[in-house]
């Protein structure tokens, strides 16, 4: 099936480091023209140099996703180079305290977090949906994660910020569906990369006493599937949902890439 992404202009949050970089990379290879929104220049300006010589168009805008007015200005940027907005993928995230409990994360570490994983979001998405309503379509798609469908000892704050996505989705799901615009969520599980090994695998190792690849085998283990996920699976599936041809009538949705886990 083609995705008819072609000539789609995307943005896309956080575009350049691991699942970002695996998510433009695979919009770009479906023809999609792209908007860049992130803080890390030195990283994004690279990526669409490299993706500019490959044909793709593709602008830069410097935005730190927690604040409203940088994402409404890398919204007018992008309405201003393309004249639309059509699919807005909102991967921006981050990790928060890994292995600490609740009592012992501190107020800071759990404002951070959760600023970044739902204000970031919640910022994005009020930023492009009204050139989406004006449009009369639109996709948007926000990766959460499957700790925030299941509770997770040791990852209250990260956890806490998944589940409060999920609810920003939903409800402008049900708020901009009359307008045409589907909104859903990616929830990938454990993703294989520098993150997972050298932050979660390492963790595991020095607790349990194992080697950081026993760490990983037996994460991958607590899966149906046995295996880790990878950036790219995650990509396919932003695309998936993305694509007004193969999820149509798809809108407020979780959907985990995880191998078994959130659902089993």
């Amino acid at each position: 099936m083609e995705l008819a992404l072609a000539g789609k202009v995307c943005a896309i949050t956080g575009p350049a480091k691991g699942m970002g970089e695996a998510i433009t990379r695979a919009f770009a290879a479906e023809g999609c023209r792209l908007a860049l929104w992130g803080r890390d220049l030195a990283a994004i300006e690279p990526l669409a140099a490299d993706l500019a010589a490959g044909g793709t168009e593709a602008i830069v805008s410097a935005c730190d996703v927690t604040d409203g007015a940088a994402c409404r200005a890398a919204a007018e940027a992008a309405l201003a180079r393309f004249g639309r907005i059509d699919i807005l993928v909102a991967v921006a995230g981050g990790t928060g305290p890994i292995g600490k409990s609740g009592l012992e994360t501190t107020e800071a570490e759990f404002d951070q977090i959760v600023d970044l994983n739902m204000r970031g979001v919640f910022n994005a998405i009020v930023a492009v949906a009204p050139a989406m309503v004006r449009q009369g379509a639109g996709c948007i798609v926000a990766v959460g994660g499957t700790f925030g469908m299941r509770g997770r000892a040791g990852r209250l704050a990260y956890s806490a910020s998944k589940w409060g996505l999920r609810g920003i989705v939903k409800s402008f799901a049900l708020e901009l569906g009359p307008h045409g615009i589907a909104v859903n969520t990616v929830a990938p599980g454990m993703v294989d990369g520098p993150r997972f090994r050298e932050k979660v695998c390492r963790e595991m190792a020095a607790r349990l006493g194992i080697s950081e690849e026993e760490a990983a085998r037996r994460h991958a283990a607590d899966y149906a599937l046995r295996r880790i996920s990878t950036a790219e699976d995650v990509a396919h599936a932003c695309l998936f949902l993305a694509s007004d041809r193969a999820a149509r009538q798809i809108t407020g949705v979780d959907l985990p890439v995880d191998g078994g886990w959130a659902m089993l």
